[in-house]
C-alpha cells in the first residue's frame, strides 16, 4: 500500500495542505499582531501630542494639563495606559501612579519616537515651542492586550490545524482515490487483453484531462495491436497455404516417381518438375523474409548515393525483351541525373515489379510508360509506371498492396498467373524504409498507374544552380 500511486498522492496532498494552512495561519497571526501594534502606536502618538498642545496653551498653569493626564490614564485603564510630564533635564514634572519602575527613570532625555520597555510600548514627544520649556511627554500602554489577543488567535489556530491535520489525509485519500480510478481501470482492462480476445477498450470519460487522453493514446494503441494481430494472423494463414502449394506438389512428383517404373526422361521431366517448385518455393520465402525484416525495421540495411534513373533504364532493357514478346510496347522517359539515398538493389527491386505487374496485366498491343522526374515543389523524386491494360476495379484499389491479395478468392485472374500477391506488399516496405510513399490510380478498363514519390539527393549541378 505505501508504494501505491494513491498512497503518494494522498501523502504529498497532506504535506502541501499543511504547509499551506500552516503558513496562513502563521501570517494570519503575525498579521493580526502587527495591526495592532500599529493602532496602539498611533493611539500613543495622538495621546502625546495632545498632552504636549495641552501645555503649550495652558502653560505656566500646568493644572489643565495634570487633570488632562489624569482623564486619558483613567479612560484608557483597561490598557495599562501611564502618562509622563518630564522636564528638560528629565524630572518628572507630573506622572500617572501605574508608570512601570525601567520607564520612571530620571536623568537625561529619551529621544522622541516609539520603544519598547518591559513589555509596554511607549511614545515619547519633546516639544519645541518658542517661549514653552522642552518639556518631554511620554505615553506608554502594556502589550499584555495584544499578547493576549493574539494567544487568543493562536488557540483557535491551534484547534483548526488540528482538524487540518486530520481531514487532509482523509479528503487526499478519497481525492487520490477518484484520480487513480481511471488508472485503476486501464491496468484491470489491460490485464483481461489477450492476443485472440483485443476487442475491449477504455472508457472514455469526456473530461479531456491528461487521463483522457491517456485512455484514447492507449485505445489507439490497441487499435494498431489489434491491426496488427490481424494481419499477422492472415499473414502466417496465407503463408501457410502458399508454402503448402509448392510442397505438396513436391511430394506428389516424388510419390509418382517411386510408385511407378519409369524411363530415364520420365524421371528427368519429374526432377525438372520438383525443381521448378523449389525454385518457386525458394522466392516465396525469401519474399517472406524481406517482409519480415521490413517489418522489424532492418529493411534498408545499406544507404548509399544510387542512381536511379541508370536503375529505371536497366530494369527497361531487362523487361524490354519480354515485353516484345507479348506485343506490348515499353517505353522509360528520364530527366537527366536522379540521384537517391537509399540501397540501390531494394529499390531496382521496386521498379521491376511494377514493370513485372503491369506486363502481366497489359494486353497484346498495349503501351507501358516509365517515368522519373523531380518535383520542384518539394524536391521529392517521382517514379510512375502507367500501363493500358485492364485497371483495377473501385473494389480491389484501396487492397492492391495488402500482403497476399490478388483480387478475388480464386487467386487468379482470366487464367493467367497472378503471382502470389506479394508484389506490391514487397514494394510498398522497400518504399516506406527509404522515407517515401507509393500510391496506386486506375480507371477499370482504362489501365493503372503506380506512382513512388522519395526523398531526392540533389546533384552538383542542381546545388550550384
Amino acid at each position: 500500500m505505501f508504494r501505491s500511486l494513491r498512497f503518494r498522492l494522498t501523502a504529498w496532498n497532506t504535506a502541501v495542505v499543511l504547509l499551506t494552512v500552516v503558513g496562513a495561519l502563521v501570517g494570519v497571526r503575525e498579521g493580526l499582531r502587527h495591526t495592532l501594534l500599529r493602532e496602539t502606536d498611533e493611539q500613543l502618538r495622538e495621546d502625546a501630542e495632545e498632552i504636549a498642545d495641552a501645555v503649550r496653551e495652558s502653560y505656566p498653569d500646568l493644572q489643565p494639563v495634570f487633570n488632562e493626564i489624569d482623564r486619558k490614564a483613567a479612560a484608557h485603564r483597561h490598557q495599562d495606559l501611564f502618562v509622563e510630564l518630564l522636564d528638560p533635564q528629565g524630572g518628572v514634572v507630573r506622572a500617572t501612579r501605574n508608570v512601570p519602575e525601567p520607564v520612571l527613570v530620571e536623568g537625561e532625555p529619551r529621544p522622541a519616537g516609539l520603544s519598547t520597555t518591559a513589555s509596554y510600548r511607549v511614545a515619547q514627544h519633546v516639544m519645541s515651542v518658542s517661549g514653552v520649556p522642552a518639556y518631554q511627554v511620554r505615553v506608554g500602554a502594556s502589550l499584555a492586550n495584544i499578547e493576549e489577543d493574539v494567544a487568543v488567535l493562536t488557540r483557535l489556530m491551534s484547534i483548526a490545524g488540528a482538524a487540518v491535520l486530520l481531514l487532509a489525509p482523509l479528503g487526499g485519500f478519497w481525492l487520490a482515490g477518484r484520480a487513480t480510478r481511471p488508472l485503476v481501470r486501464i491496468i484491470n482492462t489491460a490485464a483481461r487483453l489477450r492476443p485472440r480476445r483485443m476487442e475491449e477498450r477504455l472508457p472514455i470519460r469526456g473530461t479531456g484531462d491528461q487521463l483522457d487522453q491517456l485512455s484514447i493514446t492507449i485505445n489507439r494503441f490497441l487499435d494498431l495491436i489489434a491491426d496488427y494481430l490481424k494481419r499477422n494472423r492472415e499473414f502466417v494463414a496465407n503463408a501457410a497455404h502458399e508454402l503448402r502449394s509448392p510442397l505438396a506438389a513436391i511430394q506428389s512428383s516424388v510419390d509418382v516417381a517411386l510408385n511407378v517404373d519409369r524411363t530415364p526422361q520420365a524421371y528427368q521431366d519429374l526432377l525438372y518438375e520438383i525443381v521448378d517448385e523449389c525454385r518457386r518455393l525458394g522466392v516465396l520465402v525469401n519474399q517472406l523474409l524481406l517482409l519480415a525484416e521490413g517489418d522489424g525495421g532492418e529493411l534498408l540495411a545499406l544507404r548509399e548515393l544510387a542512381r536511379l534513373d541508370e536503375l529505371v533504364a536497366a530494369s527497361v532493357d531487362m523487361f524490354r525483351g519480354a515485353a516484345e514478346e507479348r506485343g506490348i510496347l515499353l517505353a522509360a522517359a528520364t530527366n537527366g541525373p536522379v540521384e537517391v539515398t537509399g540501397d540501390g538493389g531494394r529499390l531496382r527491386q521496386v521498379i521491376n515489379n511494377l514493370i513485372d505487374n503491369s506486363l502481366k496485366f497489359t494486353p497484346p498491343g498495349g503501351r507501358i510508360d516509365v517515368g522519373l522526374r523531380r518535383d520542384p515543389a518539394d524536391g521529392q523524386v517521382v517514379l510512375r509506371v502507367s500501363d493500358t491494360g485492364s485497371g483495377i476495379s473501385p473494389v480491389d484499389l484501396p487492397h492492391v498492396f495488402e500482403r497476399f491479395y490478388r483480387g478475388d478468392k480464386a487467386r487468379q485472374r482470366d487464367g493467367r498467373d497472378s503471382g502470389n500477391g506479394l508484389g506490391l506488399s514487397i514494394c510498398r516496405s522497400i518504399v516506406a524504409a527509404h522515407g517515401g510513399t507509393i500510391e496506386a490510380r486506375s480507371t477499370e478498363g482504362q489501365g493503372a498507374t503506380f506512382e513512388v514519390r522519395l526523398p531526392g539527393q540533389l546533384s552538383v549541378s542542381e546545388l550550384v544552380a
